[in-house]
């Protein structure tokens, strides 16, 4: 933790940009370059720059769930995105997709999507567990 008025506040200005923008990577690289490992670096940059500023335990509390589960639940995520194929008689991670029209709006759902948001979650929980355990060990 580092004790800069400085980094302080830019970090909270910029937490939110960060986050925002690693979004938005995630997104534009779902059909496009980018996606979920990109988009993870840069939320896990988000994170890693809390922590440099105001320790784990703060940066524990704005993230308000454990690393360790949002690798979980990113591991699972990868895990279904390839068995809902084979529920069609397909081979296991074969992408599929489902149109929804919700009146003037289209929504179009895949099993590559729910692979970008498992990889998306491990990265973020992965980065942030290894800095969280750089920083207590220091």
């Amino acid at each position: 933790m580092m004790k800069s008025l400085i980094l302080h506040t830019a970090t909270r200005l910029m937490i939110g940009v960060l986050v925002l923008f690693s979004l938005f990577l995630f997104f534009r690289g779902h059909d496009e370059p980018g996606g979920g490992f990109i988009g993870g670096l840069v939320g896990a940059g988000a994170f890693t720059l809390y922590a440099i500023a105001f320790g784990t335990e703060a940066t524990r509390k704005v993230l308000r769930i454990h690393p360790i589960t949002l690798i979980s639940v990113g591991l699972l995520s990868l895990v279904v995105s390839g068995l809902i194929p084979m529920f069609v008689a397909e081979p296991f991670l074969t992408g599929k997709w489902l149109f929804i029209e919700w009146g003037a709006i289209d929504t179009k759902l895949s099993t590559p999507l729910l692979f970008d948001i498992g990889v998306y979650l491990c990265v973020v929980g992965f980065i942030v567990t290894v800095i969280f355990s750089l920083e207590e060990e220091g």
